[in-house]
């Protein structure tokens, strides 16, 4: 049976680019959503002017004057910090590693433990509306499996990859393994998890190869990497890893980064030139299923690359201002063609909620020191559903309303959370019909309180 979801439609058409999106950005008042029994869009448009339908073979939910979003994507967060939102590290990005992180993440060695967390991480998933998250997993293959479970109970769609790390202080040495079992567990977990070619159309749940970041691993990890990912890249395996986070003068990431390898840029870690003056020591681990997470402090010549080989930015302003990292200089990144989508980067980000990350993109933007600038309310869109989509490689199958797109969808209700109801009913409104548009999402995504959102879909199906 086919069902009509109808309601106050806001999204973004077609596949734009981020400078494109005001363009591509659609409201429909009084719409309708028609989703046929696979959970695949059928139709989209004004309530008035629906395809006529046999009433027993469509069911209609009519969500009043709620607004109907693309699902949420979520392109960089963390499954063992679950429970180390806002944890106190008394400083930057290693200090907060090393004191906070390192620690909570070894207690996912316990089942038990790592179950119940599993639970509780799709469990905020939904509650936050994040359809889709690319997730940096546990060291333990236990508590990958649980997280890998309970994602296909729970219907949600996601990318998990088991954080790999073969070198770091002494805090990380329960996460560490040797060269060798860091291949071989990696291994495995795609072999067991990742979908076969036939599989792929209809999967929901994705492996990733996740090295930590450049400073938990060495240069035979890397080459070892390389060689693996190759191998497995045509079958549609992801990588995400960290980049350009932290730049304190002296000791803080990038510095440490650059002495350790004594390469030229960050990036080239990742792009097989990890040995000294960057030169090749193995295969680029860059591609359009790649994501780099933060990217707040590139080079010129690294965005180039990162937009050559389409590898994405997940951009996570909410954790940069927790860890002290500065802003990424949104003009300058999206100037060089890359695409640039939200994170979390929960538990540094300390919200589990997207517009949360999109109301801060648009206050650290606003507030550059050089080239500062308004972000616009469909580029704010853009970066919780298009953009995300298209990091993932999966802009074909979610990230709008299309016709042919699954119906990853969420249902935000104004009367849920009075300041947002309040805002849309009573605030001033633009006499041009286009500006009212755009003042109307705005409100809808910088004002929202995840209590506002009542409902989560995936595929056309309801997530409990």
């Amino acid at each position: 049976m086919s069902t009509l979801h109808r309601g106050h439609i806001f999204h973004l058409t077609g596949t734009p680019t981020v400078q494109e999106a005001a363009e591509a950005l659609v409201e429909v008042p009084d719409g309708a959503l028609l989703v046929d029994d696979d959970g695949v869009i059928e139709w989209c448009g004004r309530h008035a002017d629906r395809p006529q339908l046999d009433g027993a073979s469509v069911e209609v939910i009519d969500h009043g004057d709620a607004f109907l979003l693309p699902g949420f994507i979520d392109t960089h967060m963390h499954f063992p910090q679950v429970n180390s939102i806002d944890a106190y590290g008394g400083g930057q990005l290693l200090e907060w590693l090393t004191e906070s992180i390192f620690p909570a993440e070894a207690r996912f060695e316990n089942e038990d433990f790592a179950a119940g967390a599993a639970k509780e991480f799709c469990h905020r998933l939904i509650s936050a509306g994040t359809t889709t998250s690319l997730v940096f997993g546990s060291a333990f293959p236990a508590a990958q499996d649980v997280l890998f479970g309970e994602y296909r109970k729970r219907g949600l769609r996601g990318v998990i990859g088991r954080g790999i790390q073969t070198v770091g202080p002494d805090a990380a040495k329960p996460l560490m393994t040797s060269e060798k079992d860091a291949i071989r567990l990696t291994s495995d977990e795609i072999e067991k998890w990742h979908p076969s070619e036939a599989e792929a159309r209809d999967a929901l749940v994705f492996t990733a190869v996740v090295p930590r970041f450049s400073l938990s691993v060495t240069t035979e990890t890397f080459a070892a990497l390389g060689e693996l990912y190759d191998h497995f890249r045509g079958r549609g395996v992801y990588f995400t890893s960290h980049l350009n986070e932290n730049n304190r003068s002296g000791d803080g990431e990038i510095a440490a980064v650059l002495g350790s390898y004594q390469v030229e840029t960050y990036l080239d870690t990742y792009d097989g030139r990890f040995l000294p003056g960057s030169k090749i020591g193995g295969k680029s681990l860059l591609g359009p299923r790649s994501v780099m997470a933060h990217c707040v402090h590139c080079q010129d010549s690294e965005l180039e690359r990162m937009a050559e080989t389409r590898t994405s930015v997940a951009h996570c302003p909410t954790s940069q201002l927790f860890l002290g990292s500065g802003t990424m200089p949104w003009l300058r990144t999206i100037a060089s063609g890359v695409n640039v989508a939200a994170g979390t980067d929960l538990a540094a980000g300390d919200t589990w909620f997207i517009p949360d990350v999109l109301n801060t993109a648009f206050k650290v933007h606003i507030s550059e020191p050089e080239q500062a600038t308004a972000l616009h309310p469909a580029e704010l869109l853009h970066l919780a559903t298009v953009a995300g989509a298209r990091a993932l490689d999966l802009e074909d199958r979610i990230g709008n309303f299309d016709p042919g797109r699954e119906a990853d969808m969420v249902v935000i209700d104004p009367a849920r959370w009075e300041p947002l109801g309040n805002s849309l009913e009573w605030g001033l409104r633009a006499d041009d019909p286009l500006k009212r548009t755009y003042g109307r999402l705005f409100t809808v995504l910088m004002a929202c309180n995840q209590v506002a959102l009542t409902e989560t879909y995936v595929r056309g199906r309801k997530l409990e």
